[in-house]
């Protein structure tokens, strides 16, 4: 059910939306403390191991990032996002059920990191997609940023607390909070009271040709295209520092647990900061100009990174990922929105694929790259090619039409 008057949070089913979002983040935040810990920790791993771990957490959008699009265009949305958080939960189980069995290997976590990988590719397209269907097209800005603000607060809590719980529980027990947030998830998701109605068939159109009418629609915009170049360059370096942050942290920097999860909660807290000041940038500088400015400004705070050390002077990575996870936050909030705006329903599964394919396809090769570089000349090395690489992500922004406009075309017409 849409509501046209007032505030978002008066439309019920987009509470349940955002609480059921919420959650999930929470014990998602929980696992990636924990997580990697189990590898680097428990089980021992190498700074290349650490990069699988991540690459296999994200393959799944290079694998099936495509094909996931046309199908979600050829089903309703809602269940499948149940699903996939039942799948989560129960993939995510296992580990500290092996682990009180006395038989968690590196081999499990890969696995696990891929189920649940996949599972996360249809969730997340979905999720995108499904909410133009609560919510009218004017409103797609503020639910959005009541989304990033909700995923924002619970990365505020949920590493911290992940490090709490390594620290009392033992890391691989500490995981069953992020399986506990993805049934949880799955009930609020259960509670929404609007139906979307069954797509219409496409009696004869191949799964190949929808496709490519979902590639055809993202790289024949020059918006669009360039902020696909500009996102894939942003996730490929943050998957780089994904995977050899733990390393760096521990090893490097020495830190415990507890410490290391306020450390990386500091990113959230500049996240959440951002998520609450999107709107409000979005309208004061405009929305084309905040997308390429938010990176612009916020990116050179990245080399902060590797010149952070041991005691006090580890805050300079705390500071490095508040600032940047700012500008990031502005930035999705903006472009998320714009894609929303500018494409028509039945091609939003496959527009969101389609650049989900080539946004986040980029992570499990930054991943994979950041393990073998760390591997190769040590951690601190490896950061520092990823702060040098953040550096590069405003260069397809500055390269298109957006350095030109105030606003965007899309929302100019949704708004005149």
């Amino acid at each position: 059910m849409k509501t046209h008057g007032g505030g978002i949070l008066r439309n019920g089913d987009f509470r349940l939306l955002l609480t059921g979002a919420a959650v999930s983040q929470i014990g998602a935040q929980v696992t990636v403390v924990a997580l990697p810990l189990v590898a680097v920790v428990v089980l021992d791993a190498s700074p290349l191991e650490a990069g699988l771990l991540t690459a296999a957490e994200t393959a799944a959008f290079l694998l099936v990032g495509l094909p996931a699009g046309a199908w979600l265009d050829r089903m309703r949305r809602l269940p499948v996002l149940i699903r996939a958080d039942v799948v989560r939960a129960a993939a995510m189980a296992t580990l500290p059920l092996a682990a009180w069995a006395g038989a968690l290997t590196m081999a499990q976590l890969y696995a696990v990191a891929l189920v649940t990988g996949v599972a996360t590719v249809f969730f997340d397209i979905a999720h995108q997609s499904y909410l133009p269907s609560l919510l009218p097209r004017e409103q797609l800005v503020p639910g959005n940023g009541a989304l990033e603000t909700a995923r924002s607060s619970a990365q505020v809590a949920g590493p911290g607390l992940g490090g709490a719980l390594v620290q009392l529980l033992g890391a691989p027990f500490a995981l069953l909070a992020d399986a506990l947030g993805y049934l949880l998830s799955a009930v609020f998701l259960r509670g929404i009271r609007a139906r979307e109605p069954e797509p219409a068939p496409a009696p004869g159109v191949p799964l190949r040709a929808q496709v490519a009418e979902g590639l055809a629609f993202v790289f024949r915009h020059p918006v669009l295209r360039m902020i696909a170049c500009a996102t894939a360059l942003a996730n490929f370096f943050t998957a780089m520092l994904m995977a050899v942050q733990t390393v760096f942290l521990v090893r490097v920097l020495e830190l415990p647990p507890g410490v290391m999860g306020l450390m990386m909660s500091a990113a959230a807290v500049g996240g959440l900061a951002g998520a609450l000041c999107a709107g409000t940038l979005a309208r004061a500088v405009g929305q084309a100009r905040v997308i390429w400015l938010s990176t612009v400004v916020t990116g050179p705070f990245a080399l902060l990174w590797p010149l952070s050390g041991r005691g006090a002077s580890a805050a300079w990575f705390a500071l490095a990922s508040a600032v940047v996870f700012f500008g990031a936050v502005v930035y999705n909030v903006a472009q998320v929105s714009f894609r929303q705006l500018l494409c028509p329903d039945e091609l939003l599964g496959r527009m969101n694929a389609t650049l989900r394919f080539t946004m986040w396809g980029t992570m499990p090769l930054g991943a994979l790259a950041g393990g073998a570089v760390a591997e190769a000349a040590g951690a601190r090395t490896a950061v520092w090619v990823c702060a040098a690489g953040i550096l590069l992500v405003p260069v397809p922004l500055l390269a298109s039409p957006l350095r030109g406009l105030r606003d965007l075309p899309a929302a100019q017409a949704a708004t005149g």
